[in-house]
């Protein structure tokens, strides 16, 4: 593996399938079911979930950034299916508060994951979670906390209340620098998928791939500055701490 960047002052994670494993089909599957059946009396189920999946899309494909993504996605729902954004909320926190459960079994930790993070803070390294924000906050704490992660500082977490844009765009990393008071060269993105996690490299911030899961549909892999697995991630994050104590 090559040197450590010697000017990082914080990461940024991505989440499913590089802090905790997660069957992802099933679990949006389950989520957008499970959330239909809370307006079973307005909508079919199926004209529900297939506009939920449709309108998560459109979140990514955003490139106008005039508004939150919720605010965007409670727009396209009240057009789409006539639910207007204050009943949405409501039904979603039920949802959350009674249901979203049933979801945990398919998320597990991965063994080094809280060693990784633990090195990090450990290192006053500033951590952040770079999930794609097509999500609510709540649905997103839900995974940290199955995956035993809740109880870590996070600086930021990414959902879809508290950001404009999607991976891969390259204005939401440039978003998360700007809130964060980051220069480019200051973080690094960690994450599992080319196609949304490398772009990273678009707004100037080194990237490492971790191919434990691995996504590569377009064969995009040998753009990561680094790559490895966790073991190889667990070793970048200590060379990157000791650069830290040496300067």
């Amino acid at each position: 593996m090559k040197n450590a960047p010697t000017t990082i002052e914080a990461i940024l994670f991505d989440l499913d399938g590089t802090l905790l494993n997660v069957e992802m089909n099933a679990y949006i599957s389950g989520y957008v079911q499970g959330l239909a059946g809370h307006f079973a009396d307005l909508v079919h189920h199926c004209r529900f979930a297939d506009t939920m999946v449709n309108t998560a899309y459109d979140l990514v494909r955003a490139d106008r950034g005039d508004q939150s993504l919720e605010q965007l996605f409670l727009s396209l729902l009240e057009q789409r299916l006539g639910i207007g954004g204050a009943l949405f909320r409501r039904r979603l926190e039920e949802y959350c508060n009674n249901g979203l459960q049933q979801l945990a079994p398919l998320v597990r930790p991965f063994p080094l994951v809280r060693e990784i993070l633990q090195c990090c803070f450990d290192s006053d390294l500033r951590v952040i979670i770079a999930t794609n924000p097509v999500f609510p906050r709540a649905v997103v704490d839900a995974r940290l906390q199955w995956a035993r992660l809740d109880d870590f500082p996070f600086e930021l977490v990414t959902s879809y209340e508290n950001s404009r844009f999607c991976k891969p765009h390259r204005q939401y990393f440039l978003d998360i620098l700007g809130s964060s008071g980051l220069a480019p060269d200051q973080a690094m993105m960690v994450g599992n998928d080319t196609e949304y996690d490398l772009p990273a490299q678009q707004a100037g911030l080194p990237t490492f791939l971790l191919d434990t899961c691995l996504i590569d549909e377009r064969n995009r892999s040998a753009h990561a500055d680094f790559r490895g697995g966790h073991p190889d991630l667990l070793a970048l994050v200590r060379r990157i701490a000791a650069n830290r104590r040496d300067n």
